[in-house]
């Protein structure tokens, strides 16, 4: 009988478990909640009654990519399962998407159309479909031509705009012509993304020479990045941070004339202290990375979106005046409820 490919319903808990054992039988063993709850779909192909190849899409990112590789139709396989991944994203209306992968897959899915948007020993990063990363830039808002003009960069989250994330805009403000600020685009957070792109640039509305900017799908946040195919945090970290770097080199920078980051220091955080030292060593010498002393409060305790969050979640507004700018404090007072909601409903409010 010809192979086909079927839906898998992983909400069934036989279909999943062959699912599960087949992915591990191929050295994927992260079935994390994290991982797994966010497949909108999965799909399977099936050689006599055994699955033999599947794949999964969740967004706009394939995950889960797996395909027998006896015999010599595991490139046939390969093609057949991304094909209908594709296939049936686009019948949802979703017409451009990318996958993580380990690098040795990176020219399979080249021969399938995918563009590398960036690469490391350990995986790559492509994107297939539109609008693609071409599209983006060349949406994005020039600055005003001068000589020389020395432009500057920040990406941020932004979970919520704090007084440290204003100090760090200052800085890049003062010693560059222009800035372009990157908000991260993910929902994964306790602000929308809509609403921390607003709170950041209505905290710096008064800087002439800062652009605040959405990231959209090209400066990566940890929520996209799937890690079901690496073992370690750490390696994870960096898998994440190495890809994020590279194409934020490779292909944003040049397009804008970034010619310098700027980033905050990292006492409290061990992922963005890898991620600070991924960028020190990744971005240099094509870009200048400045690494700006996290602000302080007055009592000399570290400003973080955190603390901010943990105060919204203990009824102890009245604490974040020395935390956040008067633009995001006046927005938690009138959201207040909706934001301690989500709250309730689950959302992680631990972390950056």
């Amino acid at each position: 009988m010809d192979e086909v490919v079927v839906d898998l319903y992983l909400s069934h808990a036989t279909v999943k478990a062959e699912w599960q054992a087949f992915l591990t039988s191929l050295g994927i063993t992260n079935f994390s909640a994290k991982e797994v709850d966010q497949l909108d779909f999965t799909l399977g192909i099936y050689q006599h009654d055994q699955l033999v190849a599947t794949g999964s899409v969740a967004g706009n990112v394939l995950k889960y990519i797996g395909v027998c590789n006896k015999g010599v139709t595991a490139g046939a396989r390969f093609n057949m399962i991304v094909s209908e991944l594709i296939n049936r994203a686009f019948h949802r209306q979703n017409f451009h998407l990318m996958v993580f992968t380990k690098s040795d897959y990176a020219a399979s899915f080249q021969h399938l159309g995918f563009q590398e948007l960036a690469h490391s020993a350990t995986a790559a990063l492509l994107e297939t479909g539109n609008p693609n990363i071409s599209d983006y830039l060349k949406q994005l808002p020039r600055v005003q031509p001068l000589q020389h003009p020395k432009i500057g960069s920040i990406v941020m989250n932004a979970n919520p705009f704090t007084k440290g994330h204003r100090y760090l805009v200052e800085q890049a403000a003062l010693e560059n012509d222009y800035v372009y600020v990157f908000v991260v685009h993910a929902e994964a957070s306790l602000f929308k993304t809509k609403e921390r792109f607003e709170l950041v640039r209505a905290g710096t509305a008064d800087l002439a020479n800062v652009m605040v900017i959405d990231g959209g799908e090209y400066m990566v946040s940890y929520a996209t990045f799937p890690a079901y195919f690496l073992k370690s945090t750490e390696e994870v970290i960096k898998y994440q941070t190495t890809l994020d770097a590279r194409l934020f080199r490779e292909s944003i920078a040049p397009a804008l004339g970034i010619t310098s980051r700027y980033v905050g220091s990292e006492p409290l955080s061990r992922t963005t202290s890898i991620y600070n030292d991924v960028l020190k060593a990744e971005l240099p010498p094509v870009i200048t990375l400045t690494v700006v002393d996290r602000k302080q409060t007055d009592d000399g305790n570290w400003i973080t979106a955190t603390q901010v969050r943990q105060l919204i979640a203990t009824h102890q507004i009245e604490k974040l005046a020395g935390l956040v700018p008067p633009t995001t404090l006046a927005f938690i007072e009138q959201h207040q409820e909706a934001l301690l909601d989500r709250i309730r409903a689950g959302v992680r409010i631990a972390g950056n």
